[in-house]
């Protein structure tokens, strides 16, 4: 897949290139936000630790279970109608916020995280291979880097936009709480519950705003090239070179929120002494490493072939990550820090590689692809457990494993091979 000389899009599909971009900056509100949740609601609803986690269950549980359907509406009604269910999906489930905020009951929220999560992948599963095949073919991963930008963009504005105009500042220990009337304490949780209803409102008409616009430009509709064998999920699966960039999705997926997870502890370990908040500095580096990658990465990919560009960043993701195992001292967080650069092109690199030449398989494709970010909630757990067994550093060796993974696609992986059996 060379992209020398080929153009970022035709003339024709300008508008709905842009237009279909900005769903990537809407879904990443969804899933950035949840990091702001996880202690609001905890705070606002009294959860534990645990309780409080199960936001991101319900909201990958969503994205898991909803792929393959996702990918069986797109071959029922394609692309564009397939994009109109994903944002009516995603403005149902944040209107609920408003009845699960009045209600202040815990399993209500994370019905509207599950439907929410829902809408979006199947946003994912449309937008992802829509954007590939709105130009030429060599200039596909490219395509798809440039639109993943600004969900990059997105990561970086969320929390901090979700910070200011959800979490209210107003905090009570155990001692206060215990100084309070009922009353008071009633009154404080309702007015920190209420507190998701304006800025989730505001998500609702985002999402409806967008559909409307996406409705009246009438994208095209279009097909994917490449040999496809038409024989549902059991057929797409045929496809090797497919099923290896599922596994490599999913080792890279896990290795990106592994790592990003534990950049705040590792920067305490290995700087003695440092404070949370300072640590925390680690971590917004890392985010916007990310966001630079992205925007690096997109350009650098006019000129250098995606499966070189994806070797490449796996190449200094194992040395980065193996430096971090063994090295020591601030120079060991940065290479932690900037590991953040070196993901930023390797999920829609990964994902264009993987379905590239699918042809009528490229939808339920797409939706196996987006399967494997289960991997986001596997890969942690294991860096955890490693870490708890054997020290924080040694759990990096495992994005090291994953980074192979992915540079083995990299390589030879991603090659088209098609074995069909009867």
């Amino acid at each position: 897949m060379t992209d020398r000389g080929a153009p970022l899009t035709e003339r024709r599909y300008a508008v709905p290139f842009v237009l279909v971009t900005s769903l990537f900056f809407l879904w990443a509100i969804g899933v950035n936000l949840n990091d702001i949740l996880i202690p609001h609601l905890k705070k606002a609803l009294d959860l534990s630790d645990f309780q409080s986690s199960l936001i991101q269950t319900s909201f990958f549980g969503g994205y898991f279970l909803m792929a393959l359907p996702a990918g069986w509406i797109m071959r029922r009604i394609g692309y564009r109608r397939g994009i109109l269910v994903g944002l009516g999906v995603c403005a149902f489930g944040v209107l609920l916020f408003q009845p699960a905020a009045a209600s202040r009951w815990y399993p209500f929220f994370l019905l509207a995280l599950f439907v929410m999560a829902c809408g979006q992948c199947v946003l994912e599963v449309a937008a992802n291979p829509y954007v590939t095949v709105l130009g030429p073919v060599p200039s596909a991963a490219r395509r798809l880097n440039t639109a993943q930008t600004f969900n990059a963009l997105g990561a970086m504005l969320t929390p901090i936009l979700g910070a200011r105009f959800i979490l209210s500042g107003v905090e009570h220990s155990k001692a206060d709480l215990n100084t309070m009337t009922p009353a008071a304490i009633e009154t404080w949780r309702a007015t920190e519950a209420g507190g998701v209803r304006l800025p989730y409102l505001i998500i609702a008409l985002f999402f409806l705003v967008v559909g409307v616009m996406i409705a009246l430009a009438k994208l095209p509709e279009v097909h994917e090239p490449g040999t496809g064998t038409g024989r549902g999920l059991r057929g797409a699966w045929q496809h090797a070179h497919l099923r290896r960039g599922v596994l490599a999705q999913f080792c890279y997926v896990g290795a990106q929120i592994g790592v990003a997870s534990f950049v705040i502890r590792f920067a305490q370990h290995a700087i003695p002494g440092v404070h949370e908040r300072s640590a925390a500095y680690y971590l917004q580096w890392h985010q916007a490493g990310f966001l630079i990658g992205r925007v690096v990465g997109s350009m650098m990919m006019k000129q250098v072939p995606a499966p070189r560009m994806l070797a490449g960043t796996a190449v200094l993701g194992v040395l980065a990550a193996a430096f971090a195992a063994t090295g020591s001292g601030t120079a060991a967080v940065w290479m932690v820090v900037l590991l953040g650069a070196f993901h930023a092109i390797q999920f829609p690199t990964i994902f264009a590689l993987a379905i590239d030449g699918l042809g009528e398989d490229t939808k339920l494709g797409s939706s196996l692809v987006v399967m494997s970010i289960v991997g986001g909630a596997i890969i942690p757990a294991l860096m955890g457990a490693v870490s708890d067994a054997n020290g924080i550093q040694s759990a990096f060796w495992i994005p090291v494993a994953c980074y192979l993974v992915v540079l083995h696609f990299a390589v030879r992986g991603h090659r088209h091979t098609l074995a069909v059996t009867s």
